[in-house]
Formats: structure tokens, sequence, C-alpha cells
């Protein structure tokens, strides 16, 4: 049977795990990964400001995901690419992977060589494919007619950002989906969106020019993958329906399935979300235009943060495995 295409649009965290899921069907389907270019935080912020490349840690973290992991040396590689550094005047919190795909840049000339390089390295089933290759950064308007620029000002905000709400999220300078990226969503027979931060992983592809009418014009149906917290600065008060409602504002298209977790979350965690202002998304979809598919999605493995990690990570976290097991049983129906 010709394997069905499954395409997840994402960046960050989020994308990571669903690749991970899917890269165990990979003899079933073929996997694309479309990733934002907004990214400014952490190592990829200072390598980018440094050396003017198209952003990497998204890229980076798809690559990963989709490694190949047969035996122990392809472990150790994938193992490296995703390896902080702790120490060390210059290296302290910079990914190996990332530092490898700023070099082959470098050597080949190009963001997009590098990418097909370092996926040949990490023998990588599927394609991670940049959103754009114009160099862009994103723009926030808050509901009090603030503007911020720059995707880790939006997902890092000061505390004068907490009680306002994003209304309007774009790109600077205007940016055009790239031809492989419009390519892989019209062709796919199974579009992913999530989970991950709502404005700066998700939408950030979103508000590239031509991807909003590749969502649209797509003939296969778009799966939401909710998330299971909300984000302080930005989705504070936000429920799923909210969620999907956004979605729908900025790709002009209704998602046609949403998959909720309904597994109960970790007292422990939850207090030190809390803490920060955050809480369990609410599940309160009430929609004829989509279907809702409740299920546990939920992993139960303790997330370990690396002290040379400067960034905010999330502690509670989707199960690749049960988010695959999920979305191949919709492909099945497709």
């Amino acid at each position: 049977m010709e394997k069905k295409k499954v395409v997840v649009i994402g960046g960050g965290t989020g994308t990571h795990t669903v690749l991970r899921g899917l890269k165990q069907y990979q003899k079933q389907i073929d996997i694309s990964a479309v990733v934002t270019m907004a990214d400014s935080g952490g190592s990829t912020g200072r390598l980018r400001d440094e050396f003017g490349y198209l952003p990497v840690g998204d890229v980076r973290m798809a690559l990963a995901a989709l490694a190949s992991s047969v035996d122990e040396h392809d472990e150790l590689v994938r193992q490296l690419f995703l390896y902080r550094f702790e120490k060390g005047n210059g290296l302290s919190g910079h990914n190996f992977g990332n530092l490898l795909l700023v070099a082959l840049t470098d050597i080949l000339g190009g963001e997009e060589a590098a990418i097909r390089v370092a996926a040949r390295l990490l023998g990588v089933h599927g394609n991670v494919i940049p959103v754009t290759t114009t160099k862009v950064n994103l723009v926030a308007t808050y509901d009090d007619g603030l503007e911020l620029v720059g995707e880790h000002n939006i997902d890092e905000p000061t505390l004068d950002r907490i009680c306002h709400r994003i209304i309007n999220l774009s790109v600077t300078p205007q940016a055009t989906i790239t031809e492989a990226a419009e390519s892989a969503i019209l062709d796919a027979d199974l579009i992913v969106l999530g989970p991950g931060d709502l404005y700066t992983s998700i939408l950030a592809n979103c508000v590239v020019e031509g991807v909003a009418e590749a969502i649209g014009n797509a003939p296969a149906p778009v799966v939401y993958i909710a998330n299971l917290m909300t984000k302080s600065g930005q989705t504070s008060d936000l429920g799923v329906q909210e969620h999907v409602t956004e979605i729908a504002r900025y790709t002009g298209r209704t998602p046609d399935l949403v998959l909720v977790n309904t597994a109960p979350l970790p007292v422990e965690l939850l207090a030190r979300y809390a803490a920060d202002g955050e809480f369990p998304v609410v599940f309160n979809c009430e929609s004829d235009e989509y279907r809702i598919l409740p299920a546990d999605l939920l992993a139960t493995e303790i997330i370990q943060k690396s002290s040379g990690d400067v960034l905010k990570r999330s502690l509670i976290r989707h199960d690749s495995r049960k988010i695959a097991r999920c979305l191949i049983g919709l492909l099945q129906m497709v």
C-alpha cells in the first residue's frame, strides 16, 4: 500500500514529541515537519545574533526526533545532537546540534543544504522543512496597544504583560512560505497542529504568507492537539475552545478534529505551574464545527532540565506514543 503523508506544523518540544511517536510508524507513513523560523531565545538566539543565519533550534529538535535509533550508535549520535553544554566560557547553554547546523551552513553556504546534510548524518526518517527562508521576527500586539518584537520577548514576557491579551500576531519583515513547505501541506493526508505554545510555536508558522492559504486549500483533515497547560502572558484563561478559535482566526480554517487529554495531571507539578500563573487548559469544547477526541495523552516520566538551559521549559508533557497511536488511528479512517 502507498504510504500516507503526515505533516506536523509547529516547533519546539511539542512538535518533537509528536514526531518521535510518529517515527515508530515510518513503514506506514511519510513524515514532514514544517517548523517555525521565528525562534530568538537561548542558544538559538545567540547564534542567530552572532552569525545572522536562520534560527536552528526548532530544526534541531525536529531532526533529533526523527533521527534513526536502530542501535546504540544511532542513539549516541542523537544524544550528541541534543547535548547542551553546561560550562565553558561562551559555550555554556549552547546545544551541540545548533553549533553543528551553523557550521554546516557556513561550509555549504545555506541553511537548507545544512539541514539536508544534518538529516543524512542522523539517518533521519522524514523531512524537516523551514516554513520560510526569510529572516523574520515575531511581532505580538496586545490589547493595550503595546507591540513586542521577538519570539523570546513574547515567550517569556515581563510581568506587566501577564494581565494583557495578544490581539494580533505577525512577522517582520513580510515572509513567504517555502515551496517545500507549501507542497508538503497541500499533498498531506493528515495535517497536525500542536501541541506547543499557541502563538510562538504554532501560529508563528501560520502568520507567514501562504501558510494559511495552503492549510485552507489542503484536502487533508486538520488535527489540533490541545495543550495541557496555559501559558502565562499568552493564553491565560483560554480553554480548548478559545485555542481552536485562535487557530481558525489565523488559518481561516477550523480544525476538523481536536485531541484533548483526559488523564489527571500530577498535583505536585500543578502547584509549581500555579506559582507562575499557569493552569490546566479547561476542556470547554462545545461545537458542531469539529470532532472532539478525548483520550489519555499524558506522559508519566519526570522531565529533567539541563543546568545549562536558561529557558523556561514545560514539566507536564504529552506522551509521544499515545499521540502517535491516536493519529495513526485517524489516518486509517482517512
